[in-house]
């Protein structure tokens, strides 16, 4: 008796969107040395099908943590910013787990300083490419990659064209005021003493430096956020503004660090991809 041929049925059929599977490039690993000859790790995608000319916008995202480490996995922001044209870069910068414990603790008392100059030197890394615009480079990241988002347009002005920050620290001062026991010990960890080590706290706050910002920032937070609670993001926004600097907000109800529900996972990318087509892509230079 004859047996007829086995047949492939496809069983389910993911909510991609407006994501193209076949758009979405590979990672790729690459390594370079930051301002002090430490090497970084990075992940980076390059789009298919770019020109090699310099034209093309680019983003840093860095993770958060800071005792944290960007994964080779799929990752749903990269993969709606490839998608559309943007090569993107994720560091493992100073304070990542999975270098050994020295380079984990290279950022003790030094949040936003030699770890913020890894980020900076990887929006370098992509300029000396040859495929990335040096005037289109955004930055964006959640928590301590908001923290360091929010840094990197203080502490550095000139380097971004743009920014989006999600539930990020701009105050370590407040942010200990409204945590819980747990992370007040861990921010006590990385900081120390916040009355011994007030300057410690002062000099790694981006709201020490924020008023100096030019890059066009989007805020991203929730309501219920009892991590890196809202008030830190209304701070932002309050500083900026007086500053004349280019701020919006979207504030997700009932969502807490990070956005659960998935039409907000959407809608954050949907907007993302919006400030950076407008002020990345639509430039001239």
């Amino acid at each position: 008796m004859k047996r007829e041929p086995r047949r492939r049925s496809r069983l389910t059929f993911s909510a991609l969107a407006g994501l193209d599977p076949n758009r979405i490039p590979p990672s790729q690993l690459v390594h370079y040395r930051s301002f002090d000859g430490t090497v970084i790790s990075a992940f980076v995608w390059l789009p298919d099908n770019i020109r090699r000319d310099g034209s093309n916008a680019g983003v840093v995202l860095p993770h958060g943590g800071p005792t944290g480490q960007t994964l080779d996995s799929f990752n749903r922001t990269v993969a709606a910013l490839a998608s559309r044209g943007y090569v993107c870069i994720a560091p493992n910068v100073r304070g990542s787990t999975g270098y050994g414990l020295a380079f984990q603790q290279a950022n003790h008392k030094d949040l936003g300083g030699g770890d913020l100059q890894d980020e900076v030197y990887a929006a370098r890394f992509l300029s000396e490419t040859g495929y990335v615009n040096p005037h289109k480079i955004g930055i964006t990241g959640g928590s301590y990659g908001g923290y360091m988002t929010l840094m990197a347009i203080g502490k550095t002005p000139d380097l971004w064209a743009a920014a989006v920050e999600q539930y990020g620290i701009i105050n370590w001062f407040t942010m200990l005021q409204h945590e819980d026991p747990t992370l007040q010990e861990y921010q006590k960890s990385l900081l120390g003493d916040p009355v011994k080590d007030r300057k410690v706290y002062e000099d790694d706050s981006p709201i020490t430096f924020i008023r100096k910002a030019k890059a066009p920032l989007l805020v991203l937070q929730g309501d219920n956020d009892i991590r890196v609670p809202k008030e830190e993001a209304m701070q932002v926004v309050d500083v900026l503004e007086k500053a004349g600097v280019v701020v919006a907000a979207h504030y997700y109800p009932n969502e807490g660090h990070g956005f659960s529900k998935r039409e907000n996972q959407v809608d954050a990318i949907r907007r993302t991809i919006e400030w950076f087509d407008r002020y990345l892509k639509d430039v001239s230079r």
